[in-house]
């Protein structure tokens, strides 16, 4: 698999990187439905409904980091989706990715994602002098890392920067998996980049291991399912990635069938009907 950055794989889709904490039930705190409303929203592609609900979410809480996380990841996603950078024949056809020309991104839009991302770290930062095990702050700085992997591989096409936002994003979603590893959205940090990178040649996996990265395929898979069965504001995210690994391994019926749930979910986003009409049509 060629390309440095394909390992960065669409999260504002991290969603995203690109997202957001789930340590406990949203029933047992009805608010947070709001925020999950938010990232349905986006997955949906309703970027202006999502960045109402953040907004509203961050004047409720505003001490809390996953606000601004979620508002950021919104500004993102709708550059990647604007910008065409969120089909998967990107990631599926080598050559549309290794080909690609540096995007263009929204300026007004780049300063609004900057200034989240700025705003979702000082407050995880601060929460987390407070207490070096602040779940909601780990996950936030994985998820800030993540967007600045996806940014910086996606849209700036600064390679190496985004494979060192992600291993930095991996190490705050490690100390979380041992904190509590029932937050099943955590595991999509680490997955992503076992199995994106594994798919690399061996001498470059040989190398990306000695320089710190995770790289081990099924371990990648088996991460990335837990969050597709058992995430939250991750798991539609998650099922877009498993879609992605299965038309990569020759399997467009698995591949269809994870695209037409979220098509059916999600109506409003064309790119599961576009990408099931490739697959019945033949066309990788």
């Amino acid at each position: 698999m060629s390309g440095s950055a394909k390992f960065v794989l669409l999260f504002a889709a991290y969603a995203c990187t690109f997202a957001l904490f789930a340590a406990s039930s949203a029933a047992k705190d009805p608010s947070e439905n709001d925020l999950y409303t938010g990232w349905l929203k986006m997955y949906d592609l309703k970027f202006e409904e999502a960045h109402s609900i953040f907004g509203a979410w961050k004047q409720g809480h505003p001490g809390d980091p996953l606000g601004p996380a979620s508002n950021a990841a919104a500004y993102l996603f709708s550059e990647l989706a604007r910008l065409g950078a969120l089909e998967s024949e990107l990631f599926v056809d080598d050559s549309h990715f290794q080909d690609r020309g540096k995007l263009q991104p929204d300026s007004e839009k780049k300063a609004l994602f900057i200034k989240e991302i700025a705003e979702a770290d000082r407050l995880a930062d601060a929460a987390l002098q407070r207490s070096s095990v602040d779940s909601n702050a780990l996950f936030v700085k994985s998820v800030t890392l993540g967007l600045r992997a996806d940014n910086a591989g996606l849209i700036e096409k600064q390679l190496f920067a985004a494979l060192s936002y992600t291993k930095e994003s991996r190490v705050f979603a490690e100390k979380l998996i041992r904190a509590k590893p029932e937050v099943a959205d955590v595991y999509l940090a680490p997955g992503l980049e076992n199995y994106m990178l594994s798919l690399k040649p061996a001498p470059v996996r040989v190398l990306l291991r000695i320089t710190g990265s995770n790289v081990d395929r099924e371990k990648g898979l088996q991460e990335i399912r837990e969050t597709a069965l058992h995430g939250y504001y991750l798991e539609p995210f998650a099922k877009m990635l498993l879609a992605v690994a299965a038309l990569r391994s020759n399997d467009p019926s698995r591949a269809r069938d994870l695209l037409g749930e979220l098509h059916r979910r999600f109506p409003g986003n064309n790119l599961y009907k576009r990408e099931m009409d490739r697959i019945d049509k033949g066309v990788r």
